[in-house]
C-alpha cells in the first residue's frame, strides 16, 4: 500500500508541475499534496531520476525531458488502437473514416481509413489540419474545451448534440460526421479528439451519426 501512495503522490505531483507555467517550489507541492517537505524532497529527487522534473536554478520545479519522452508516443498508440474501428466504421458507412486530434487552434487528422470499394473519396488524409469550429471535425473537439461567449450556434448546438455535422465547409459538396471521445468522469486518461466519416456522395446521416458515436465509444473503452 505505501508504494502505491508513493506512486499516486508522484503522478499527482506530475499534474500539479504540468499546471504551472513557471514550475512550483517544494513548499507549494507539498502544501498542495499535504504532506511534509521531507517527503517532497525524496519524491521530487525520483521524478528527476527518470528524467519527469527537473530543478531550475531558483529551485522551482518543472516537467523534465521524459515526460516529452513519453507523451511522443501516445499518438502513435493511439492511432495502432483506431486503426481498425476506423476501417470498420468506414466499411459501415461507405464512407471516409478519421481519427483527428486538437493541436491549439487547429484539428489535425492523424489516421484515415477508407471503405475498399469507395469509389469517390474526399480529399482527406492523415496531416490535414484546419481551423477549430470548422469542419464537423474541428467542432467535435471544440465541443470538449469549456464554453466561451464568442461560441458559435454550430459548436453549441455540437454541445447539446454530443455530435457534429457540416456540409460544404471544408470542401465543396462534402458531408462531415464526426463524435468527440468523451471519458468517464472518474478516467486518468484524456486525449482531446475525435473519430468521423466525410463523404461527397450521398451519406446517411442518421446511420453515420450512430456508426461515429459507437465507434468513438469504443476508443475511449480501449484507452481505460
Amino acid at each position: 500500500m505505501s508504494s502505491l501512495q508513493t506512486l499516486s503522490r508522484g503522478l499527482t505531483a506530475l499534474k500539479l508541475v504540468a499546471q504551472k507555467e513557471n514550475g512550483l517550489a517544494i513548499a507549494e507541492l507539498a502544501e498542495a499534496l499535504g504532506v511534509h517537505r521531507a517527503i517532497i524532497y525524496r519524491l521530487v529527487s525520483t521524478l528527476e531520476s527518470h528524467d519527469l522534473v527537473t530543478r531550475g536554478l531558483n529551485g522551482r520545479i518543472c516537467l523534465g525531458g521524459g515526460v516529452v519522452a513519453l507523451a511522443s508516443r501516445v499518438e502513435p498508440q493511439l492511432r495502432a488502437m483506431a486503426r481498425p474501428l476506423l476501417q470498420k466504421l468506414a466499411e459501415r458507412t461507405q464512407a471516409t473514416a478519421f481519427l483527428c486530434v486538437g493541436q491549439g487552434e487547429e484539428c489535425v487528422a492523424v489516421e484515415v481509413a477508407e471503405p475498399e470499394t469507395l469509389l469517390l473519396s474526399v480529399s482527406y488524409r492523415v496531416g490535414s489540419r484546419h481551423p477549430l469550429e470548422r469542419g464537423a471535425a474541428g467542432i467535435a473537439v471544440a465541443s470538449l474545451r469549456p464554453e466561451r461567449p464568442e461560441d458559435s450556434e454550430a459548436l453549441r448546438q455540437a454541445r447539446r448534440d454530443g455530435y457534429s455535422v457540416t456540409r460544404g465547409q471544408l470542401q465543396a459538396g462534402a458531408i462531415g460526421v464526426a463524435a468527440p471521445l468523451v471519458y468517464p468522469a472518474e478516467s486518468h486518461f484524456r486525449f482531446e479528439g475525435c473519430v468521423g466519416v466525410v463523404a461527397l456522395q450521398d451519406l446517411d446521416v442518421v446511420a453515420a451519426t450512430t456508426a461515429a458515436l459507437d465507434c468513438a465509444q469504443q476508443l475511449v473503452n480501449c484507452m481505460e
